[in-house]
């Protein structure tokens, strides 16, 4: 007998049922957006390293962080860029946020970054974002951030050799678990670059060895 294809939901709708079930931990939180988003070990030496690079530029920049989540990072970032746009794709999330962090260069906006028109800016933020959807998703929205100035890119992958981008069902979940992981530049993405740094990497031991690393691009 054929194997039945599960049927993806929505994306809008898994990402609310994430929050409103909580399965990214945090408990205790109204909404949380995982451990990779509070861990002090993780987000410090990534905040600094961010705001050293937002800081070396003369004229501030135009920041659109996409999928901003609980926005336990991006608080910190707001006052070293000229404006920050965050987004989100859970209505509930974005409506928060307006209420708990207020700035005269901050705005929130509820998007679908696959399928909505995103926002002028010179640079991208995607902190563990593209881990959580399908191949489809990504290149949707590679189309449309190809023409931004920079991408700090932030993702969950294996440690030593793996092959990227083996395609998902967007949700909870993301490609660690099937020995994957993203990698803009190798196919079916290739995205094109005129440079890239490795910015931060967080070592982990469990489930197995992984690494949370975060890459500025700069686009051609």
């Amino acid at each position: 007998m054929e194997k039945k294809s599960k049927t993806p939901w929505p994306t809008k709708a898994v990402m609310e049922q994430i929050y409103n079930m909580h399965l990214w931990g945090g408990h205790t939180f109204d909404f949380y957006s995982g451990e990779g988003s509070h861990e002090p070990k993780i987000i410090t030496p990534y905040i600094e390293t961010v705001i050293t690079f937002l800081k070396s530029h003369k004229k501030p920049l135009v920041v659109c962080d996409l999928g901003c989540g609980d926005f336990n990072i991006g608080k910190h970032l707001i006052k070293f860029t000229k404006t920050y746009i965050a987004i989100d794709i859970v209505d509930s999330l974005i409506k928060r946020n307006k209420k708990l962090f207020k700035a005269d260069n901050l705005e929130f906006h509820c998007i679908n970054i696959a399928i909505d028109e995103l926002p002028n800016a010179d640079c991208i933020i995607l902190r563990q974002v593209l881990q959580h959807l399908s191949n489809a998703e990504i290149k949707s929205i590679l189309k449309k951030i190809h023409y931004y100035k920079y991408i700090i890119l932030t993702e969950h992958i294996p440690l030593g050799d793996f092959i990227p981008n083996k395609d998902i069902i967007s949700g909870q979940g993301i490609r660690l678990k099937h020995d994957s992981g993203v990698d803009l530049l190798k196919p079916p993405f290739n995205l094109k670059i005129n440079c890239a740094k490795q910015l931060t990497t967080y070592y982990l031991d469990r489930p197995n060895k992984s690494q949370i690393i975060t890459i500025l691009y700069e686009l051609p």
